[in-house]
């Protein structure tokens, strides 16, 4: 079974004017400590989310591993380390057929029998959210609170990943809640390595 650090960071390019940004918030989380990030772009561009990838992978090399939101394929291509889906995705086995044995899967989940049933798939680790409200989506699923995560943790032994709406504040509860990792947008935004570094105090 993987392990996974209790801070799990995503890099929204959609937080980013351009991929300058991007790369400097990332090697500030990884001078922070962090050993894994996932990259979300939901622009739909897929030439645009490769030459970012390759540029994070280029830059941050085998310190950090790279999880790539939604897309198996240019998770290959990008050589990231794993691939995160959501319930509108490609089936976790589907993925899993794509990049293999030895990549990260996750899947997200936003109740009780989405994630029994994520639970049975290959995926190495599981989310639950949205945890609290949050900014970061669109339109974001009904919110599932600490309650939520209490609820899911008996229903899978594989690691479990709240998001949604965590912050320096709350997250020490949403561990003590049953999560092993809370996933960050938002608050790792401004100073990102000192954010991070908060993250980790708290998260002890």
């Amino acid at each position: 079974m993987i392990v996974l650090s209790r801070l799990y960071p995503i890099l929204d390019a959609g937080c980013f004017s351009d991929t300058s940004g991007l790369i400097a918030a990332a090697e500030e989380l990884a001078a922070a400590g962090v050993t894994l990030i996932q990259y979300r772009n939901k622009s739909g561009n897929a030439r645009a989310m490769l030459e970012q990838a390759r540029e994070l992978k280029k830059q941050l090399g085998g310190s950090i591993r790279l999880i790539m939101n939604d897309r198996a394929d240019l998770c290959l291509i990008a050589e990231f380390d794993g691939v995160h889906v959501g319930q509108e995705d490609l089936l976790p086995e589907s993925v899993r057929g794509i990049i293999g044995a030895e990549r990260w899967l996750g899947v997200s989940t936003h109740n009780p029998e989405q994630l029994a049933e994520a639970d049975k798939t290959s995926a190495d680790y599981l989310a639950i959210g949205p945890v609290f409200s949050t900014s970061s989506k669109d339109r974001p699923d009904p919110v599932v609170g600490l309650e939520g995560v209490r609820r899911a943790r008996p229903l899978t032994r594989k690691p479990l990943v709240a998001i949604g709406g965590i912050t320096r504040a709350n997250a020490a509860s949403v561990i003590e809640a049953g999560a092993d990792s809370v996933a960050v947008i938002s608050d790792l935004l401004r100073e990102p390595r000192k954010s991070a570094e908060e993250f980790f105090r708290v998260l002890r």
